[in-house]
């Protein structure tokens, strides 16, 4: 299955020789410089970088690899391989490089960033989250301090100075979610001094997969503060003494909806109402489409954990809190509700970005992970990127047994059970990855109901994950993780000491195990978790276990009758390894249309965001605004600078002239309010057409089409429609020597705004505005 998928990923555009017979003759002629690099003192590397040109000659691409292998082992006591220069020259000609776990791929990115600025550009290295920022910023620090380049790192708790300051650096990490927020959050300023998000150059991304593919899914929202109404307790109440007669969801657990019956007892709980009157459709509906989303949707340890009186986010794709994340349009404050906590402000959206977009900025990407090939479509289609693929330094010896499916959940984790207590009779390491913290902590119950003692890694605990990971190698361990992509921590036999006795001995007893508990939606996903076992030429072990009840199967395959284990134990044999094979790839091509509709359907609102941006950019940084509103209220203007004729003046009060520089501030910010007041209108509007275009099928009318026809006219009065109510603004507004008092004229901006992150399909019923399928970013 795997060589099959990477066969055909390579024919769909991932080149895994591209270019590489070039980058082995640098990686080659760099050997001749090798004692010219180790006679220079510490403080020539940087006179000797900056002589080079890494763009025109290749000569000086081969003297920069041997500076930076001799300045690597100097300073951070790590001396590159040649499979690690590789992946850097590479990542300089802008590839996505696949390397596999353990072969040092923060490393070679660190040497590509250095590269890319001594060619004279600003580098951001995007990662997946603040952890890998942070820790891969200090770990290179000194390796990029030898060659005079400033480091630096932004995390969800860095302030608006600190954020400034690092993007003023040479080189600057981030996660995707921090990087792309800080361009949201750019756009509430109003002045040019308020802005923190630099001018985009280069993106170096970390696990390019799961940045440019997992998260592409799902969109970036800025929200601010508003007075929506949320499901109050009488509706909460009955919604929670619903049956299951009284409710449907959809074959993905993405949407709920009433039946008749349903309906009924709403109805008649509630006093008697007509749902669907209008009275009651655009409020009362709409309240208890939340208030089920928030119920039979959303499930506590797998969605969402409980911790500190509040409702954190689970993101499944990392398998961490999503810090400071909210679900939209009510949702929040429902599952707030349900578990009986103070409810938090609702919001609207003031901007959005995809990932896509948001990569889009750069002129140049480049990226590293794991498992490229797979990806290599998207990469190719959704970004025009190339796949290069680099050898292991050590030839990868871990046994990928095959996978072992039972006809039932109960029967797969008692097998699970039972290998993990063999394996661990024996002393090997055993690292079992599971699908959501609900998972993992059944298991973990279930193992020491079994005599197995193991540590836990989820959401709840994910601030050790440094130390549980590090350990995970030693003998005796057993480790229960949910998602492994970007931990980013490596495993090393015999635990975190440098003890070679003990490496020795967990080498002995044939390396890491590592126990899967179901196939993903993505063979991708699968391979990262094998993928720490085995690293440098280590042994090691990986099998999966599935089951025909694993969500993989009973969302993309159906069964006329469901298949029949011939054995006691449930076992299924090769028929079962046949079905979670074609159950995967379905989920595949599931996910790739998903992508391909999400940039659809974004491709053009992106563009109009372009324009917005464009539009807000000259407002911020001239007197644009000024000049157009005095060209349309040239009488308002007088009066406000006192530049009124005497006859005119005799006829009033005298007005003390506002200055020059207060006019100018007080235009833009009357025009910026109406024209982010515009935007987040037309995002709300686009928001409800595309949660009703479905509609447009059944009158054989393309839904993209009509979408574009319809997000293209309404755009299209944007621009003017602003002005103008920005004109009336500065006719009527009160504006002093104090600036503009926009609150008197009842023009407020939100004063708290929060982040989110949410799917792109979207909730259709009962008229609600509510976002279908957010539970699906968190699986």
């Amino acid at each position: 299955m795997g060589k099959l998928t990477n066969s055909m990923w390579r024919l769909l555009g991932a080149q895994s020789t591209r270019n590489q017979s070039k980058s082995l003759s640098v990686i080659k002629e760099a050997e001749a410089h090798t004692d010219w690099a180790a006679e220079l003192d510490d403080d020539a590397f940087v006179g000797e970088a900056e002589k080079l040109d890494l763009g025109a000659k290749a000569g000086d691409r081969a003297k920069f690899l041997a500076l930076v292998r001799e300045a690597a082992d100097r300073s951070i006591g790590l001396r590159p391989f040649d499979v690690q220069l590789q992946g850097a020259l590479r990542l300089l000609e802008g590839d996505i490089v696949e390397m596999a776990t353990g072969e040092g791929k923060t490393l070679a990115g660190a040497i590509a960033a250095i590269g890319h600025v001594l060619e004279g550009h600003q580098v951001h290295v995007i990662s997946v989250n603040d952890y890998l920022a942070t820790r891969d910023a200090e770990w290179m620090k000194p390796l990029f301090a030898v060659f005079g380049i400033a480091v630096h790192a932004i995390s969800e708790s860095s302030s608006r100075e600190e954020r400034r300051r690092a993007y003023a650096g040479d080189v600057t990490y981030g996660s995707v979610n921090e990087i792309g927020f800080d361009v949201l959050r750019d756009q509430l300023a109003l002045s040019e001094a308020d802005l923190v998000s630099p001018k985009p150059d280069v993106a170096i991304i970390d696990e390019a997969d799961s940045v440019l593919v997992d998260e592409a899914l799902v969109p970036l929202v800025l929200a601010g503060s508003t007075e929506t109404e949320v499901p109050d307790q009488a509706i909460h109440d009955v919604v929670s003494r619903m049956k299951k007669k009284h409710y449907e969801v959809d074959a993905e657990g993405r949407n709920v909806t009433l039946t008749d019956e349903g309906a009924a007892f709403v109805e008649e709980e509630l006093g008697g109402i007509d749902l669907y009157s209008e009275e009651h459709v655009g409020s009362t509906l709409v309240h208890v489409s939340i208030a089920m989303h928030a119920h039979y949707l959303l499930e506590r340890d797998i969605h969402y954990i409980v911790r500190d009186g509040g409702v954190h986010l689970i993101n499944a794709s990392r398998g961490r809190v999503a810090q400071l994340q909210r679900w939209p349009d009510g949702v929040q404050a429902a599952v707030e509700l349900k578990e009986g906590l103070a409810q938090t402000d609702s919001g609207e959206v003031i901007d959005t970005i995809t990932v896509q977009a948001l990569i889009g900025r750069y002129p140049k990407v480049c990226g590293m992970t794991g498992t490229a090939l797979a990806a290599g479509e998207q990469f190719r289609q959704f970004y025009d990127l190339r796949v290069s693929q680099i050898p292991p330094n050590t030839e990868n010896i871990r046994t990928d047994l095959p996978d072992r499916v039972y006809d039932t959940k109960a029967n797969k984790v008692e097998a699970i059970v039972a290998y993990v207590k063999e394996i661990h009779e024996t002393g090997q390491p055993v690292l079992i990855g599971t699908h959501d913290v609900a998972e993992s902590e059944e298991l973990a119950y279930f193992l020491e109901k079994a005599g197995v003692s193991s540590v836990v890694l989820n959401a709840k605990n994910d601030a050790q994950e440094a130390k549980i990971i590090a350990e995970a190698g030693a003998r005796d361990a057993v480790t229960v993780s949910t998602q492994m992509a970007g931990r980013g921590t490596d495993i090393r036999l015999g635990g975190s000491a440098d003890d070679s006795a003990a490496r020795d001995a967990v080498v002995e007893l044939g390396g890491l195990c590592v126990v899967g508990t179901g196939r993903h939606d993505t063979e991708r996903l699968d391979s990262q978790l094998r993928g720490r076992a085995g690293r440098q030429g280590d042994p090691g072990t990986s099998v999966f276990f599935s089951s025909l009840e694993d969500p993989v199967v009973t969302k993309n395959l159906a069964f006329k009758r469901d298949p029949v284990s011939p054995n006691d134990d449930g076992s299924m044999g090769s028929k079962g390894i046949d079905l979670i094979e074609q159950a995967q790839r379905i989920a595949e091509g599931v996910r790739l249309e998903l992508h391909a509709n999400t940039w659809r359907y974004n491709k053009l609102v992106n563009q109009q965001r372009d324009i917005i941006v464009d539009r807000r950019m000259k407002i911020l940084t001239s007197d644009t605004a000024l000049e157009e509103l005095s060209e349309l209220e040239p009488e308002r203007y007088a009066e406000l600078t006192g530049e009124k004729s005497p006859a005119e003046a005799d006829d009033e009060v005298a007005v003390e002239p506002v200055p020059r520089d207060v006019l100018v501030q007080a235009a833009r910010e009357i025009v910026l309010y109406h024209l982010d007041r515009a935007w987040a209108d037309h995002l709300a509007f686009v928001s409800d057409v595309r949660a009703s275009i479905h509609l447009r099928s059944l009158g054989k009318e393309s839904p993209l089409d009509e979408f574009h026809r319809m997000i293209l006219a309404e755009f299209a009065d944007l621009p003017a429609q602003a002005l103008e109510k920005a004109r009336e603004t500065f006719r009527e507004a009160k504006i002093t020597a104090d600036g503009v008092d926009l609150g008197s004229s009842d023009l407020h901006r939100s004063t708290t705004t929060w982040t989110y992150m949410v799917h792109d399909n979207l909730f259709s019923s009962g008229g609600a505005k509510t976002l279908q399928g957010i539970i699906g970013i968190f699986r």
